[in-house]
């Protein structure tokens, strides 16, 4: 992941969705790569030792500013791979996700001395651990796959939602507080204020109706 991280220029991240061990330090590897410009994955492989690339497909978003490709790679990944740290301690990885240049990764351990003994090993063999929040839940979730959900999510969107959602975002309209308006996306976007509105509204629906199912009228 890191070493695909640095072929890609403008990249966003890359997020682990699914791996198999095979033999020998050998993985196939599910990936999905952000990047803010358009990019040649079969030309970013070729310069990495070692990986082969499966198969790939590319995910519309309906925007110019953002290109996604879901990817399979055979990868033969050098001890160590943060992936095996964390299943050599018994824990559940729920998310991996390369960005920043910083691995970001959630896990589900039985309890806080399975956790932290993870936490010492990533620590001491990576030579840095940041723990970023933590919480009891009785439900661990699945073992990672989430990038499924951002293909659902922008196939079943159209274009002009994903346009207003991606627009609204990064200029920090759900932050909180906001930092920006309505009035300030439409003349962004070159749209009335009114149309910015029902777009935001009609795309925040149509995601609710992705995890709640069509509400009963």
């Amino acid at each position: 992941m890191a070493k695909l991280h640095q072929q890609i220029a403008d990249v966003r991240s890359i997020e682990l969705d699914n791996t198999f061990y095979v033999e020998d330090g050998t993985w196939i590897e599910s990936l999905t790569v952000t990047a803010d410009e358009p990019f040649d994955i079969e030309e970013a492989i070729k310069n990495i030792s070692g990986v082969s690339l499966f198969y790939t497909s590319e995910i519309p978003t309906g925007s110019t500013e953002t290109h996604i490709q879901r990817i399979t790679v055979l990868a033969n990944e050098s001890y160590p791979f943060i992936l095996g740290l964390i299943l050599r301690q018994e824990a559940i990885p729920n998310r991996i996700v390369l960005q920043n240049g910083k691995f970001e990764v959630v896990t589900t351990t039985r309890d806080w001395d399975q956790f932290r003994a993870m936490a010492d090993e990533i620590q001491e063999t990576l030579g840095e651990f940041e723990l970023l929040s933590v919480s009891q839940d009785e439900e661990p979730g699945e073992p990672l796959d989430s990038g499924r959900l951002t293909e659902v999510l922008v196939s079943k969107l159209t274009d002009e939602q994903l346009e207003i959602l991606e627009a609204a975002y990064n200029h920090g309209y759900f932050d909180v507080p906001r930092e920006t308006s309505e009035t300030d996306l439409a003349a962004e976007l070159d749209l009335a204020q009114s149309t910015v509105n029902e777009r935001l509204r009609t795309a925040e629906r149509s995601l609710l109706e992705l995890i709640y199912g069509a509400r009963d009228d």
